[in-house]
């Protein structure tokens, strides 16, 4: 069950959150009135105190300093808050937006930490892997948020990266963005008995002591029971769970055959922007385990999620041929993109802020 967003709505959420014992509540001035909704129930009053929790918010990067301020002003003002525990910089998705935080912007985020407003300073991101690790890199930042699932784990060395630099690692959406496992399908479910695959994509990030946050992007109430029975789950994986995702891969590898995309990257870059890698991946997915609907939901945004998820769709290929010769599984590359597009295209979405 989802429901629409409403205040009302995020009040209970966030009231329901807390008292089942979550402290970190995240939100970004780019989620509709998302900041707006959980300044009022903060204000509604928690069943913990402002200094129990940590309140985390995020703002879009910018060359300009004065945009910053307001950007900052803003988020405090439709929190009510005096200060965030965490501010990002929501979406370093280029190498412009890298830019743009090392040319002076990030200004006015240092004078935010020095009066107090905000007490650490991280960013989130959708970009490709060396982005990320640049963004790292720079030593701007004590966390980030970014995409790391057991079906999506490219960005493992941005994960370890974090890590050695002693830098907070926020996973963004483990259960939507890391395959719509709220509703799996039932070729997904049954290979993951006795465990449901969300628990187990939690188990696999919990188990992980780099990790410091998981999203769990609950749109009412219910949706936090079951992430929950799993949270205090950071210890290593039992054997049985190992046994599932030995049983996962041994699926995957059995069903695809010789059209298994292994996901090195090699392919690119592609002359059309066809983001191969991510296409096929998806494809994986769908052939594997049947998540053809999450593949869907992901596929479609190419095109028209700008760049938060770069990249053409695999009916742009031309068959230049240029990706062939880098392949190590001299894959049928254009014919697996043609079959993609067929599996996956559907009617296009865009971004809640866009």
């Amino acid at each position: 069950m989802r429901c629409l967003a409403s205040e009302e709505n995020a009040r209970q959420t966030v009231q329901q959150a807390v008292s089942l014992g979550i402290n970190h509540l995240e939100t970004a001035r780019g989620y509709g009135k998302s900041e707006q909704y959980l300044g009022a129930a903060l204000k509604a009053g928690l069943p913990l105190s402002r200094e129990q929790l940590y309140i985390t918010t995020k703002i879009p990067p910018t060359p300009d300093v004065d945009t910053m301020r307001q950007y900052i002003d803003e988020s405090l003002l439709r929190l009510q808050l005096d200060y965030v525990d965490c501010l990002a910089i929501h979406g370093i998705n280029t190498w412009e937006h890298l830019d743009w935080v090392q040319s002076g912007s990030m200004q006015a985020v240092a004078e935010a930490v020095k009066s107090d407003r905000v007490r650490h300073v991280g960013f989130s991101t959708h970009a490709p892997l060396e982005v990320i690790l640049a963004a790292i890199n720079t030593d701007l930042f004590e966390f980030v948020n970014l995409h790391y699932y057991y079906f999506f784990q490219h960005n493992a060395p941005a994960v370890e990266l974090a890590h050695k630099k002693d830098m907070g690692v926020f996973i963004i959406s483990p259960a939507d963005k890391g395959g719509q496992l709220y509703t799996p399908p039932e070729t997904l479910k049954h290979l993951c008995q006795p465990f449901s695959p969300l628990e187990l994509n939690y188990k696999f990030l919990l188990s992980d002591r780099r990790i410091t946050t998981l999203s769990i992007g609950a749109a009412n109430p219910e949706e936090l029971r079951e992430p929950l029975t799993v949270a205090e789950g950071d210890e290593f994986l039992t054997q049985a769970e190992v046994e599932v995702f030995g049983r996962l891969e041994t699926h995957l590898v059995k069903t695809l055959s010789t059209d298994l995309c292994s996901q090195c990257y090699a392919c690119l870059p592609c002359p059309e922007n066809i983001n191969i890698p991510e296409v096929l991946r998806l494809r994986n997915l769908a052939v594997a385990y049947n998540m053809t609907e999450y593949g869907k939901y992901r596929y479609r945004m190419f095109e028209n999620a700008g760049h938060w998820f770069w990249g053409s769709k695999g009916d742009r290929c031309t068959d230049c041929g240029d990706c062939l010769p880098h392949c190590p599984q001299n894959l049928d590359i254009p014919a697996l993109l043609r079959d993609s597009h067929q599996r996956l295209n559907g009617k296009a979405g865009r971004r809640l802020w866009e």
